[in-house]
């Protein structure tokens, strides 16, 4: 018995924030951002939003596409690091948003590659016959944890949510395998500290610049480029299938820059990348589920189609899994 994907949902703040209006904030340029990174615009959350509540949106969207409700799921996996709250979990938030009690309900904490985590974590669970319906989410606002005086980092996070309803079922469809890795000595090359507010865009107090994310950006690049390239590769080589077989990866939207290596040095044309970062920016562990939806609701994704999620985050993390549509 394995797990699948039966329906998908996402949803993002209200507030849109363009690079033009980036520039009225900051010393930076809509060709300065877009050159380098490849976005154009960002949603972010406002004062008096919440992120739980965005994700709920989603939540409810996939559950209703799958034509489920709240009640019909055993478990929630959430894939965050932007809960307002140090505990309880943002899962457990979004349990009783959603009225439920009882079932377990918890959070994965992998920066950017979340969602790549809680869906083996689901999938091996699932296997081993403990739930047959879950409710995966990837939920980030890291836009609320940047210095907004510090071009390098606040131009690149958009806040958002993804959510995916997973079922056990015989066959040949579905999850075929999984691969995590962590690199613990590179903490530091995308980190932040346990903060005691987050600031959204239009807060009048405003994050320490101490407190904010700290990014190492080239070395962080070359690590995530080559841990990707990796990562992809043996996931493939473990189901014993070649990128050839592949149609599409839905790699995680941190900047167009490392989606193009990638793609450049396993040699795969670009038709078959999807990319969504120029409209949502990096919204961490919500990028795949965002960019999965997207891939789906236009119709690039088929029944039986080789599907292959990856994505790099602090930690450093980084994780690939295939899946058979």
């Amino acid at each position: 018995m394995g797990s699948r994907i039966v329906a998908t949902g996402r949803a993002t703040p209200r507030t849109v924030i363009t690079n033009h209006e980036l520039e009225r904030r900051m010393d930076t340029s809509d060709e300065w951002i877009r050159t380098r990174t490849g976005i154009s615009q960002r949603y972010t959350l406002c004062t008096g939003e919440s992120l739980v509540e965005v994700a709920e949106r989603a939540s409810r969207e996939a559950l209703a596409r799958a034509g489920m409700k709240p009640e019909d799921l055993e478990a929630i996996i959430v894939g965050t690091v932007s809960s307002d709250f140090g505990f309880p979990s943002f899962a457990c938030q979004l349990q009783h948003r959603l009225g439920l009690t009882s079932i377990p309900a918890f959070d994965v904490a992998a920066a950017c590659s979340g969602f790549i985590y809680a869906l083996s974590v689901a999938d091996a669970t699932m296997r081993a016959g403990e739930w047959s319906r879950v409710l995966l989410i990837g939920a980030d606002a890291l836009s609320t944890m940047v210095d907004w005086n510090d071009r390098s980092t606040a131009v690149l996070f958009g806040d958002g949510a993804g959510a995916a309803v997973m079922v056990s079922e015989p066959g040949q469809r579905g999850v075929l395998g999984s691969i995590l890795r962590s690199a613990g000595q590179h903490w530091d090359l995308l980190s932040v500290r346990n903060r005691g507010i987050q600031s959204p865009i239009d807060a009048e107090a405003r994050t320490n610049q101490n407190d904010a994310i700290k990014m190492k950006g080239p070395e962080l690049f070359k690590i995530a480029v080559k841990s990707l390239e990796d990562i992809t590769r043996r996931v493939i080589e473990r189901a014993g299938v070649t990128l050839d077989d592949i149609s599409l990866i839905i790699p995680h939207q941190a900047n167009l820059r490392i989606i193009n290596a990638v793609g450049e040095r396993l040699g795969i044309k670009p038709e078959k990348v999807f990319t969504n970062v120029d409209r949502y920016g990096n919204t961490s562990a919500a990028s795949v589920p965002i960019a999965l939806d997207e891939a789906i609701e236009s119709g690039r994704i088929h029944d039986n189609d080789l599907v292959l999620l990856n994505a790099c985050g602090g930690g450093l993390t980084w994780g690939a899994n295939l899946i058979r549509w």
